[in-house]
């Protein structure tokens, strides 16, 4: 019997069983919990069992997570569909061994590319520049807008703001009331090819232009394409390249999260990186029982692929998270949303989940009531600072706190008929009438949360918990067996849409359009000036 089917049989026998039953084993709070430093991760509010665990460990250490994770460490083409290494580990080995691909140590060239970002981010910092613009899409965009966002507290550099649409309300809103004359703009684009970041940012260098600017000395770029960035007129100094052995969504440690150190500082970006290496070293050295990235991605497995619950809500109870449900919504999705094995065959079960998710508490006047009454069971992450960064508002943090364990709680504990009654009667409902609104207020609960919780949300936290979700999603690929770090799933959109823009300038027929697309297209030409 494969450990998938044991699984399989042990879900089988515990569905009717109560999360809150476990608790009776006394030291259930305790066992089923971890650490990274002082990340500490709770996942005892899940169906998952000693002997549950044990079989997802074997799953584990059969699918060879330990192997594949030091192939990745080591510099390994485990990208095979684009014969690539996955390093984006190195950009973040401040103080670590040579990292060797392809016979060459990586690491210095990588500290020289650290090392000009330090100064040019300090040369913006120390200027004239009030704003700095990141134009990206993708990976060049999620990250960093995250990360500037949740590390607010320790600005102390220009403003930054993030374009990624190429939808032309996106650039538009945020050039309005920006001074040309001290705006940086940053085109992050690996290939600087992606047509909705040079549409941008031709857009971008034409306001500047039109109103004063300087583009020669007020534009950077964050590519590997020197040729096409001289073309555009960006100073060669300005160029800050990465290798391909690091994909997008995996960039935020490198050039793409320039605009975040000219932010912060680049100490505090050094921090950032530092809290990822942590995570880095408690990955690859603790045991798998007490490793966070493979505990996050074994109850990831037990609800998604055993359990049938097709998304998982990520909800962080800090406002300046609220991105962070979109990050690993791409992190996750991207990387794991196949359904080709790394041999090319059909996967035989489902892979990614669909990740979603918001601030709490905000999210709690939204979308709750389907978490805890709805028909489909919804795991959750919540994740919480034990302190906030405004203590003179601190009855605010107490009451962020209260909500969240009281979700987590609510969830596992539910609400039984016999309670409700209990409740329906104090309003006055007597008689059918007082079932019948009884029964509105039944939570069924037993739905599994895991809490995740760090002391402050500071740079090194926060590069804590990036890294920690990206080596879950490798773990999860692994034990899925599929390849985590190719995305071609996104090209045949981009093809068509190329195919398809002289249609709707008007400069080619529909008429080799499907009936559907060439009718959009017809209200289109109709409607559209």
């Amino acid at each position: 019997m494969t450990h998938w089917q044991t699984l399989s049989d042990q879900h089988a026998a515990v569905t009717e069983r109560k999360i809150t039953d476990l608790f009776k084993a006394s030291d259930r709070e305790s066992d089923f919990t971890a650490q990274a430093g002082d990340m500490y991760f709770d996942y005892s509010k899940t169906n998952i069992d000693a002997a549950t665990r044990e079989t997802l460990l074997a799953l584990a250490r059969d699918a060879q997570v330990e192997a594949r994770r030091e192939e990745m460490f080591s510099g390994v083409h485990i990208n095979e569909t684009e014969d690539r290494a996955v390093l984006h580990t190195a950009l973040r080995n401040l103080d670590g061994d040579a990292v060797m691909v392809d016979g060459e140590n990586v690491m210095p060239a990588i500290h020289d590319t650290l090392a000009a970002m330090r100064s040019f981010a300090t040369e913006v910092r120390s200027g004239s520049y009030t704003d700095v613009i990141n134009i990206g899409i993708g990976g060049s965009d999620l990250g960093p807008a995250m990360a500037v966002r949740a590390l607010a507290p320790y600005h102390d550099g220009p403003r930054c703001h993030f374009v990624s649409n190429v939808d032309g309300a996106d650039i538009a809103d945020t050039l309005r009331g920006l001074n040309a004359k001290t705006t940086l703009v940053i085109v992050a684009s690996k290939t600087f090819t992606t047509i909705e970041t040079m549409t941008n940012a031709r857009t971008a260098r034409a306001w500047m232009t039109d109103h004063g600017g300087d583009p020669q000395k007020q534009f950077a770029a964050l590519s590997t394409a020197q040729d096409k960035t001289a073309d555009f007129g960006i100073d060669p100094s300005r160029v800050f390249g990465f290798e391909d052995w690091v994909g997008g969504r995996y960039s935020v440690w490198g050039p793409i999260g320039l605009s975040l150190m000219i932010a912060i500082g680049p100490k505090a970006f050094d921090a950032f990186l530092r809290g990822a290496q942590a995570m880095d070293v408690h990955f690859r050295a603790a045991d798998l029982q007490e490793n966070l990235p493979v505990l996050l991605a074994l109850v990831g497995i037990w609800h998604n692929q055993i359990g049938g619950h097709a998304t998982r809500a990520v909800l962080p109870y800090d406002e300046r998270l609220g991105l962070l449900p979109n990050y690993l919504q791409q992190l996750e999705m991207e990387s794991n949303g196949k359904g080709v094995l790394r041999s090319g065959a059909d996967s035989p079960r489902h892979t990614g989940p669909v990740v979603w998710g918001a601030a709490g508490t905000n999210g709690q006047h939204a979308f709750y009531q389907l978490i805890h009454q709805g028909t489909r069971v919804i795991p959750c992450e919540f994740l919480l600072a034990a302190e906030g960064h405004e203590p003179e508002l601190a009855h605010h943090h107490q009451l962020l706190v209260a909500n969240c364990l009281a979700q987590s709680k609510a969830l596992m504990q539910g609400r039984s008929l016999e309670e409700a009654t209990k409740i329906a009667a104090t309003k006055g409902f007597t008689g059918p009438d007082l079932d019948r609104q009884a029964r509105h207020r039944v939570f069924p609960g037993n739905r599994p949360s895991t809490t995740l919780l760090y002391p402050k949300l500071d740079p090194f936290t926060l590069g804590q918990i990036i890294a920690l979700y990206e080596h879950r999603v490798f773990v999860e690929g692994i034990i899925l067996d599929i390849i985590s770090f190719d995305q071609w799933g996104v090209e045949l959109g981009k093809e068509l849409a190329t195919s398809l823009q002289p249609v709707v300038e008007g400069t080619k027929d529909a008429s080799e359009e499907d009936g559907s697309t060439a009718a959009l297209i017809d209200y289109i030409r109709r409607h559209g000036t």
